[in-house]
């Protein structure tokens, strides 16, 4: 097992990633599951052809301190990686807010992971019981709710986002996933169009074209405090 964090790419800033800070994005490199609406499919596989050392990355940090605000650790799916907490640890040691993109693929990796985070941008896929038709993997929507359970008990600042592809998930249904999810207590929550460039599964390429929703998009924003729609 690596001992180090395995690095996939780097994105030395952004505005988006972290709210309200300058960032940037380390991208981990491995993921367990298989969305077919993957646009980082060379994030999936456990090695990367092309890594970053993470020492690497430690310069870059080193140099960027007073610049940078934020360090958001995203993937593939960095919580399967057992040495994150301890890239958190380093990187909160260098003065940096710390951001975490994921799914909860894994809850109880998702759980170590937690306390080192100052805010999440949690993936919601699906309904749990429609998950897999997503991630091409069996159990993944029980996991994907087990981990939104353990972040909205922790207390850390988050939002939680549905990447939509309307062949993958129609309106109704991602108006059913809104509700479930405020009955959850979620207040915060992020509608992603997808990005049709680079997807997994190439008879997605082309995404339909999003039918005419301000009805959808009016009924959300009543659900929660905060919504937003991307892309």
């Amino acid at each position: 097992m690596s001992r180090t964090l395995r690095v996939g790419g780097l994105v030395p800033l952004t505005t988006l990633d972290y709210p309200g800070r300058l960032a940037c994005v380390v991208f981990c490199q491995g993921c367990a599951w298989r969305c077919r609406y993957c646009h980082n499919p060379l994030l999936i596989p456990p090695r990367g052809r092309q890594e970053l050392e993470w020492e690497q990355v430690l310069a870059f940090l080193q140099r960027r301190q007073g610049l940078l605000e934020a360090v958001v650790f995203s993937g593939g799916e960095a919580t399967l990686q057992a040495c994150l907490p301890d890239a958190m640890a380093q990187v909160r040691a260098l003065g940096f807010k710390v951001g975490l993109h994921s799914a909860g693929i894994n809850p109880a990796a998702f759980a170590r992971a937690l306390p080192g985070a100052d805010w999440i941008g949690f993936d919601v896929k699906a309904l749990a019981e429609d998950c897999a038709n997503i991630t091409g993997v069996r159990g993944s929507g029980m996991a994907n709710w087990h981990s939104l359970d353990l972040l909205l008990a922790s207390g850390i600042a988050y939002e939680c986002r549905t990447t939509v592809h309307w062949h993958l998930l129609e309106p109704s249904g991602l108006l059913s996933l809104a509700r479930r999810l405020n009955e959850r207590g979620v207040t915060r929550f992020v509608v992603q169009r997808v990005r049709t460039a680079d997807m997994l599964d190439p008879s997605l390429s082309k995404a339909p074209a999003p039918p005419p929703l301000p009805a959808l998009w009016e009924a959300l924003g009543q659900l929660f405090p905060a919504f937003e729609v991307r892309g």
